[in-house]
C-alpha cells in the first residue's frame, strides 16, 4: 500500500509542476495520456498477459463515458462544487457498467481463439457503437452535450484549478489500474491467465478452466477501460459514439504491442507516444503546406517494429530491465 501511494505523491507533485509551467493545450494533452495509460494497461490485460486479440475495446471505454455522463446529468446538483468527490464515485460506476457489459460480451465469445475471437469482439464494439448513435436519451448522432466536469474549488481562498482535480483523478486510476494489474497478474488467477497465453490446451489438460480465466480478465480489462471513459467523458463535456470507433480500438491495441505485450510499464511510455506524437508533428504540416503528420507517424511506427519487434520493452518491465543491466555493469 505504501509503494502506490508514494508513487501517486510524487505523480502529484509533477501535476502541481505542470499547473504553473504548462498552457491550458499541454494541460488537456496530458490528460488524454493518462486516459491512454487506463486504455493500454487495460488492453494489456487481455492481449498480453491473457494472449487474447480483443478489438472491441473502445465499446467497453463508451459504455463507461456514457454511463457516467448520464448519471451525472441526472443528478447535477452531486456535480456542483464537489467533484473531488463525486467524479471518483461516477467513474467506478462507468467501470462497473463496463464490467458488466464485458462479462456479457465475453461469456459466450472467449470460447472462441485467435483471429475468431478479434471479429467478435469487433462485432461487439460496433453494436455498442451504433447502439448509442440511436439512443435519443444519450443524444444519439447529434452527440451527448452539458456533460458537468471538475470545476475550480475554492478552499476559503485557496483555489484548487480543475486541471489539478482533473489530473489528480486521472492519476489516482493510472496508478491504481497499474498496481490492481501488477498484483492479479502476480496472483494464482494470473497464473491462470499466463497459463492460458503460453499453451491453451496445455493449460486445460492441468486443470485449468481457460473459458473462467479469460472472462475474468476480460472483465477486469473492461472495467478500466470504463474507468478512462468516465474521464474522457468529464474532461471533454461532450460525447460522440464517432469517438468510441474502430480507430479508438486501434490506438489501444496500438498502445499494448509498441510498447511490449505483457509490459504495464511499455504501455505507459507507448501511450505517451502515440496521444503527443501526431501534436509534435504539427509545425511540420506548417512548413510544407500538407498534412503529412499521419504518413510520418506510420512510419515511425514501422520503425519501431522492425527495430523492435517485441515492443519498447517486450514482457518486461523497465525496472525489471534497469536491475539486468545495473547487475551487467556491476
Amino acid at each position: 500500500m505504501r509503494v502506490p501511494m508514494l508513487t501517486f505523491l510524487g505523480l502529484m507533485i509533477l501535476g502541481v509542476i505542470a499547473e504553473f509551467t504548462l498552457d491550458s493545450f499541454v494541460q488537456l494533452m496530458l490528460i488524454y495520456v493518462l486516459i491512454n495509460m487506463i486504455l493500454g494497461m487495460s488492453l494489456n490485460l487481455v492481449n498480453g498477459f491473457t494472449g487474447q486479440f480483443s478489438l472491441g475495446h473502445a465499446g467497453f471505454m463508451a459504455v463507461g463515458a456514457y454511463v457516467s455522463a448520464y448519471l451525472s446529468t441526472l443528478f447535477p446538483d452531486l456535480t456542483g462544487g464537489m467533484g473531488l468527490v463525486t467524479f471518483p464515485v461516477l467513474a467506478l460506476l462507468g467501470g462497473l457498467a463496463a464490467a458488466f457489459a464485458g462479462y456479457l460480451v465475453g461469456l459466450p465469445s472467449l470460447r472462441l481463439r485467435g483471429d475468431y475471437l478479434a471479429i467478435v469482439t469487433l462485432g461487439f464494439g460496433e453494436i455498442i457503437r451504433v447502439t448509442l448513435l440511436n439512443m435519443p436519451a444519450v443524444g444519439g448522432a447529434r452527440g451527448f452535450y452539458g456533460i458537468p466536469g471538475p470545476t475550480d474549488w475554492d478552499l476559503g481562498g485557496f483555489v484548487i484549478s480543475k486541471f489539478l482535480i482533473g489530473y489528480a483523478q486521472a492519476m489516482f486510476w493510472v496508478v491504481a489500474c497499474f498496481f490492481v494489474i501488477w498484483r492479479v497478474v502476480r496472483s494464482a488467477h494470473g497464473r491462470a491467465f499466463l497459463s492460458v497465453r503460453e499453451d491453451e490446451i496445455a493449460a486445460e489438460a492441468m486443470g485449468v478452466d481457460t473459458t473462467k480465466a479469460k472472462v475474468r480478465a476480460f472483465v477486469l480489462s473492461s472495467f478500466f477501460a470504463g474507468i478512462a471513459g468516465s474521464i474522457f467523458a468529464h474532461y471533454a463535456n461532450y460525447l460522440n459514439p464517432a469517438s468510441f470507433g474502430f480507430n479508438r480500438s486501434i490506438d489501444a491495441v496500438i498502445i499494448v504491442v509498441l510498447g511490449g505485450m505483457g509490459s504495464l510499464t511499455g504501455s505507459l511510455v507507448a501511450a505517451v507516444f502515440v496521444t503527443l506524437m501526431p501534436e509534435l508533428l504539427r509545425p511540420l504540416q506548417e512548413l510544407v503546406g500538407v498534412d503529412v503528420r499521419m504518413v510520418v507517424y506510420s512510419l515511425c511506427l514501422i520503425l519501431l517494429m522492425i527495430l523492435r519487434p517485441k515492443g519498447l520493452f517486450g514482457s518486461k518491465e523497465v525496472f525489471e530491465l534497469v536491475r539486468k543491466y545495473v547487475r551487467k555493469t556491476s
